[in-house]
């Protein structure tokens, strides 16, 4: 049934209805029965009719029903559908019906889609919309006019203020409004490249004068000549800043809470001090409506010609804008052919306008006389190029402009004359061709694109608005175009500029820095620690356990305990020398505080600052099984408590600020220190040792453990002021262990047994991760309802995992089979995530499958229903359940379901019937639980090359991508090497990992004996270096490496010191790379290395199990050796007074000499026998790449899918080789 959808635009730019009726075109028989109104606000928005291809041939009837404000267009995305009410229409084609709304709507736009039809008949339709009163006071500024408010005394001081107004504007500069005061206070609203800047100050002198005065900026494309409404709301320093319905909350600088402006505001500019008509700034060029300043109607008293008001040039209506644009709707078939005119001087001469987000497209095609000459204006990297060709492959070109692809309007004037053509963009200096001869035009100019052979390989073709199309200084009416009377066109829209912003808001999470094209947006997330499409995913563990099950060893880390919500990562220190990994958080006061002098009227105070933010704190705290913090206090004549009433002299406040008096233990309510609870105070009289006011020193210690009021956030210290008074008082560090996300297990007995959650919040982006085992062939794992709207996870047969949703753009399915069976009791990891760009879906390790999101479609995941979780055994990190059915336990029986991780080090553990196994397979750890280190030493001769081949399904994705999911991909790849060394040798290679494309990674001492690592993934440009530790590593001690890139990102972590983060920037200036490299290979390499692992792979581990494997190649004697066993050695132990921020402490040092010179190992990198061993592979590869020509063809029916590798299997290339 075709469908017809009606929007009605109010010409004051708001619709207020309160009624409609319905009746039919007489010329017509076939009427709506049943019909839905919508309405929406969206500035982007135009007055039309959607009307499938099926009845195009009853267009013509369907105009002359409608009033001629409407127009066609098939974008329906321009009216999301926000349903309000459904009626009921008309039985016949005489009778009317009216139809009341329950209340008043104010809008912008009215759209009728009808649901039902007559069975029989033609189409027709007919609505009539009866408003209610709206007024409106219009104002015109021409661009050399403004509006000046002028106050009853000299100046204006005012607390609170309320300015609103609307504008229509036709340039993307302008002031709107401007006060300022003599004390250095101003207001300045202006419209800067179609961004709303707001500057505001209230009394900063340091801003007065400076002159970088910072703005707070909302809006974008503000100059598309729609209407749109600004709220400022400002109270004291407060301020809302409201355009359409984006708000900025701020608050202002300087030391004031009054803004105070002297004499008077200006509307529409800022017009020079006794100078009339001249402006400061250039003014605004458009219509205000309803402009409104605390209360008082500006345009009103200027219409009435009040005195306090002076308009210049102003007028009180809105004219019409006069600029027709068109719009270049696609990037491979759009074009505009226009004819040329007769120049009276020869030559030819082209001018238009354009914006655009692309940057590359096809601008203008013109043939040259005489042939084959041709002239191409193209825009290629954001800026604009003009080449001439000649014939043969002979062609002359120049540049102009710089970022033409920002969505603003640009000028642009190309003539022939004086033998050059010249090229100017926003009246910038001219760029000019030298001619021969003179040039003449022949045949049509094309816009936009071509259709003829001669130029179809310029491609992509402009995707954009043009406008002010002048040819031979003749003006171009696209009117005529639209109407077949003027050129040819396809793929083109009329009279609109159909561009959108699609980074306002900006879906880029975490602080990701959006970018678009026409059709598209992605997310840059360099330096945020997140990764994925739209910055979702943290790539840092959530605690200290995590680190530690991945075979971590003591040091600092960057935590995210939420994962992907809102909190950022936090730095914090790992202690794993002890059975429980413990989570240390330093303050600012590690030392021991001496205090004097002190009383309850004036008391010493210390407010500590923590290395996390109090929600970061909070997240820590709640998700740890304990946590605990030391006080200790040492006296001599200051007491804790009031001996005679019991009320506290010192006391310390919690992390929400609240006062406590408690100095040991957990009981919160007691008012008592340790030595009380545990029975062993000094004086049994007293409930604290430093109670009993003696002039020796005394103790008062204790471990603060109630976890909701930690940690210390403050202490007040009140009794050091008497003679011989003293206090000596220590705050230790917050240690927190255990993780109660890492097993959360439930069971589920019976099919209809569930746990009910909160409604998942995901309406941007969600991310669904677990655990499970079951024996049942299919099952439901997750599901989440709204009305229309749902997300589910299910097992849908014993091998295959489903993860469904539906946004409204219809159900999506991504489905992911893996060739063993789900249901064998054993567990299995299941990630499914969704965003606006795209959804993922990965089982244990296969490789992950994407399917990308329209780019046009619903964004918003509308959920209502609870949370379902059941049907299987299920591991996953939620808060605990609202409630659950009958038929649900916590936990999970069977040896591998306990919360102590049975296998170390990556080791999966597997359920046998009388026990459990460990599968160290993916681990670089050997052993019967993965806890025992694999090292190697080699002597001078010898080597080791691994060779490593990816899954199929990379190789099919690689073969047939396009050249738009490169960006996608590369943002996608990522590497995770860890190992560990120790040396007293420099030069020195520690290890390489190369592609036949000659891309490589390669970590090596430099001759001073710092790390560098060196990173070659764009062959056409030098590789980027870096150097996380410039202190010499070569010392003999042990050192562990931990390298993780994500996209552009590039991690690093050196032995226990701070994570380094680098981007990929690819330096252009590092020269003589190779032979940097290829020096510290030849040095070889005298040391020891052990538990290397790269991704899922263990190459020494390898080496050493699986000698008769071809993915091994040895050359020498291979001796294994205990390297690794001296990784504990390097863990801190930070108890009590003794933390610190030093990540290598002297004790340390000392003892890693001694041990480390015990150990001594060689491994040497054969350079001769990599250029020898990639050419054996080189051609195995191409032979396997024959072979597979025939398995691309059977599987490119799944190309819609993109797979992509998890995060520890890298996707850059099919063959890799691996060098130790």
């Amino acid at each position: 049934m075709p469908l017809l959808c009606t929007i009605l635009r109010a010409s004051a730019g708001h619709l207020c209805c309160r009624s409609l009726c319905f009746c039919c075109c007489r010329k017509l028989r076939y009427w709506p029965c049943r019909t839905e109104l919508n309405y929406s606000q969206n500035p982007g928005a135009l007055s039309m009719i959607y009307i499938s291809e099926s009845v195009m041939k009853r267009l013509v009837i369907m105009v002359t029903c409608f009033a001629s404000v409407l127009c066609f267009h098939h974008n329906r995305s321009l009216c999301p559908p926000v349903v309000l009410q459904r009626f009921v229409g008309n039985v016949n084609s005489e009778a009317v019906v009216q139809n009341k709304l329950s209340h008043p709507v104010r809008t912008r736009f009215l759209r009728f889609v009808p649901r039902d039809w007559n069975p029989s008949g033609w189409m027709g339709l007919r609505v009539e919309v009866y408003g209610c009163s709206y007024k409106s006071y219009m104002a015109d500024f021409d661009g050399r006019s403004s509006l000046l408010y002028r106050f009853n005394q000299k100046s204006m001081s005012t607390v609170k203020d309320v300015i609103s107004l609307r504008f229509r504007s036709h340039q993307a500069e302008g002031v709107l409004l401007h006060g300022e005061g003599q004390r250095g206070d101003y207001i300045t609203l202006e419209l800067h490249q179609g961004r709303l800047d707001l500057y505001l100050n209230l009394d900063d002198s340091r801003l007065r004068f400076s002159s970088g005065r910072v703005a707070v900026s909302v809006g974008s494309l503000l100059d598309d000549q729609h209407w749109h409404s600004v709220h400022i709301e400002r109270f004291n320093k407060q301020v809302n800043l409201t355009v359409d319905s984006h708000t900025q909350h701020f608050q202002t600088k300087g030391e004031g809470h009054s803004l105070e402006v002297d004499y008077e505001l200006s509307f529409g500019g800022i017009p020079l001090p006794g100078k009339p008509g001249t402006f400061l700034r250039k003014n605004f060029h458009g219509c205000m409506e309803n402009l409104y300043y605390n209360g008082i109607n500006i345009i009103d008293l200027a219409k009435r010609r009040k005195p306090q008001i002076h308009s210049g040039n102003v007028t009180f209506s809105c004219s019409q804008p006069q600029l027709v644009a068109c719009t270049f709707l696609s990037s491979s078939s759009s074009f505009l052919s226009l004819p040329s005119a007769a120049s009276a001087t020869g030559g030819f001469s082209v001018r238009f306008q354009f914006r655009t987000w692309n940057p590359d497209g096809l601008l203008l095609f013109v043939q040259l006389s005489p042939e084959p000459q041709r002239l191409v204006l193209q825009i290629s990297n954001s800026r604009l190029y003009l080449t001439l060709h000649s014939s043969g492959r002979q062609k002359s070109e120049v540049s102009a402009g710089h970022r033409v692809n920002n969505g603003l309007w640009h000028s642009v004037s190309l003539d022939t004359k004086n033998l050059q053509i010249t090229l100017t963009v926003d009246g910038e200096p001219s760029s000019a061709i030298e001619l021969w001869e003179q040039l003449e035009s022949r045949g049509n100019f094309y816009f936009g694109g071509c259709p003829t052979t001669d130029c179809q390989h310029l491609t992509p073709a402009f995707q954009g608005c043009m406008r002010l199309i002048f040819i031979n200084r003749q003006p171009k009416d696209l009117n005529q175009a639209q109407q077949g009377l003027l050129g040819n066109y396809n793929e083109l829209q009329f009279d609109t500029c159909n561009i959108r912003d699609r980074c306002l808001p900006n879906l880029c999470e975490h602080g990701g820095r959006c970018s678009q094209t026409w059709s598209s947006f992605s997310c840059d997330c360099s330096g945020t620690g997140y990764s994925g499409a739209t910055c979702h995913n943290s790539i840092y563990e959530s605690s200290c356990e995590a680190y530690k099950l991945i075979g971590s060893s003591s040091g600092f880390y960057s935590i995210d305990p939420d994962g992907s919500g809102p909190l950022g990562p936090t730095q914090v220190y790992c202690n794993m020398t002890e059975e429980k990994v413990w989570t240390v958080l330093a303050h600012n006061s590690t030392a021991p505080v001496t205090v004097q002098g002190s009383s309850l009227l004036k008391p010493h105070i210390m407010k500590f600052n923590y290395s996390a933010s109090a929600e970061e704190l909070q997240a820590i705290v709640s998700g740890s099984e304990q946590c605990q913090q030391e006080v200790v206090y040492d006296c001599k004549r200051s007491r804790l408590f009031n001996t005679k009433d019991g009320s506290p002299l010192s006391w310390w406040l919690d992390r929400e600020g609240e006062r406590r008096s408690y100095w040991g233990g957990f009981l919160p309510g007691v008012q008592q220190c340790s030595c009380s609870l545990e029975e062993n105070c000094m004086d049994m009289n007293y409930f604290c040792n430093c109670d009993a006011d003696t002039d020796t020193w005394a103790n008062d210690t204790g471990v603060l453990s109630y976890k909701d009021h930690l940690p210390v956030s403050q202490i007040v210290i009140g009794d050091t002021n008497r003679t011989g008074s003293q206090a000596v008082y220590h705050i230790g560090p917050l240690r927190c262990y255990g993780d109660k996300s890492i097993w959360n297990a439930a069971s589920f007995y019976q099919e209809s047994s569930y746990l009910y959650f909160p409604t998942l919040q995901a309406e941007l982006a969600s991310d669904i991760s677990f655990y499970f085992k079951t024996s049942a062939p299919s099952g439901v794992f997750l599901e989440n309802l709204g009305l229309k709207d749902f997300i589910r996870v299910e097992l849908s047969s014993p091998s295959a995992v489903t993860f469904s949703f539906d946004v409204g753009n219809g159900p999506v399915v991504l489905s992911m089979k893996s060739h063993l069976p789900l249901n064998d009791r054993q567990w299995h990891y299941v990630r499914a995530e969704r965003n606006v760009k795209e959804a993922s879906l990965q089982v244990d390790q296969l490789p992950l499958r994407f399917l990308e999101a329209p780019a046009d479609g619903h964004p918003r995941l509308r959920l209502s229903s609870q949370l379902f979780v059941g049907r299987v055994t299920i591991r996953l990190n939620t808060p605990p359940p609202e409630r659950m059915t009958p038929g649900v336990s916590s936990g999970c029986p069977g040896y591998c379901s306990g919360s102590s991780s049975l296998c170390h080090n990556r080791g999966r553990c597997i359920e046998k019937s009388n026990g459990y196994v460990c599968d160290c397979s993916q681990s670089a750890y050997g052993g019967t639980t993965c806890d025992q280190e694999v090292s190697v030493s080699f002597d001078m001769e010898s080597s080791v090359t691994y060779t490593f081949q990816e899954p199929f399904s990379v190789m099919q994705n690689r073969s047939s991508q396009a050249s738009s999911v490169s960006t996608e991909s590369s943002s996608r790849a990522r590497e995770d090497v860890a190992f560990s060394f120790v040396t007293s040798q420099k030069p020195a290679m520690l290890l390489t990992v190369s592609t036949f494309n000659q891309q490589y990674i390669a970590v090596i001492l430099a001759k001073n004996g710092s790390l560098q690592i060196w990173y070659h993934l764009q062959t056409d440009r030098s590789p980027d270096v870096f150097s996380p530790a410039l202190n010499n590593l070569a010392d003999g001690r042990l050192h562990r490496i931990r390298i993780h890139r994500v996209g552009k990102n590039l991690y690093v972590q050196v032995s226990s010191t701070l994570s380094f983060a680098f981007p990929l920037i690819h330096n252009s200036n590092l020269e003589n790379f190779n032979e940097k490299v290829m020096e510290a290979a030849s040095k070889g390499f005298s040391g020891c290395l052990s538990s290397v692992q790269f991704n899922h792979v263990a190459p020494l581990k390898a080496a050493l199990t699986n000698r008769g494997s071809s993915l091994v190649t040895i050359r020498g004697p291979l001796v294994q050796s205990n390297c690794g066993a001296l990784a504990e050695s390097t863990s801190h132990t930070l108890q009590g007074k003794t933390f610190t921020h030093s990540p290598h402490g002297n004790g340390t040092q000392k003892d890693l000499a001694v041990i480390a010179g015990v150990v001594t190992a060689v491994v040497f990198i054969a350079v001769c026998a990599l250029a020898v061993i990639s050419r054996l592979l080189y051609q195995q590869r191409r032979a396997q790449r024959s072979s597979s020509i025939k398995e691309e063809t059977r599987h490119s029916v799944y190309t819609d899918y993109r797979t992509e590798l998890h995060l520890h299997n890298s996707v850059r290339d099919n063959m890799k080789e691996y060098y130790i």
